[in-house]
């Protein structure tokens, strides 16, 4: 599934949460895809590309499939970003250490994007998140998204999340 350089998915871990970054399947790669989703404990999979696979092919293995497209290399609109807090706040209470995956064409721009909010409203300051993720995933979001990072005003709306999951360490995790 690697193109670019990337080495497959990336695991992102802050205060309890749990994604899985990574680039958009192939009908070649879907069965291990499919295959690394479970082994990371995946509940669910964000589409925020246009789909290119049957979202069938994941429901029949019990992960939930969201689509929310958005532009390529551009800003996720407000919509879709209270569409991922309504999730990540929902999946986070019910199953504490669940992973969330997500993708883009390249896992490059939209996804990390949405991460970094993620970050960002667990208490991780814009800076500080995209080195995070960037560390990871060498050369994620690109001028623009890191633009509309940076004026992002979080409103901490996942605090009382990775407080619950065990957030108090502080603790962070990439592999």
């Amino acid at each position: 599934m690697s193109r670019g350089g990337i080495s497959g998915p990336s695991i992102v871990e802050f205060k309890g949460m749990r994604f899985l970054i990574t680039d958009r399947p192939t009908p070649a790669t879907m069965v291990q895809f499919i295959k690394q989703l479970k082994n990371h404990g995946a509940t669910d999979l964000i589409r925020v590309c246009e789909p290119s696979y049957e979202a069938s092919l994941l429901v029949n293995e019990g992960i939930k499939v969201s689509d929310w497209p958005f532009e390529d290399g551009g800003a996720p609109p407000p919509k879709v970003v209270q569409e991922w807090f309504d999730l990540l706040i929902g999946r986070f209470a019910e199953n504490p250490g669940c992973c969330i995956a997500i993708h883009c064409v390249a896992g490059l721009g939209r996804a990390p994007v949405l991460v970094a909010l993620a970050l960002m409203e667990a208490g991780m300051k814009y800076e500080d998140a995209v080195k995070f993720i960037r560390e990871k995933r060498r050369g994620a979001i690109n001028s623009k998204q890191l633009n509309f990072l940076e004026h992002y005003k979080a409103k901490r709306r996942l605090k009382s999340v990775s407080q619950q999951n065990g957030g108090n360490t502080g603790g962070c995790c990439m592999q």
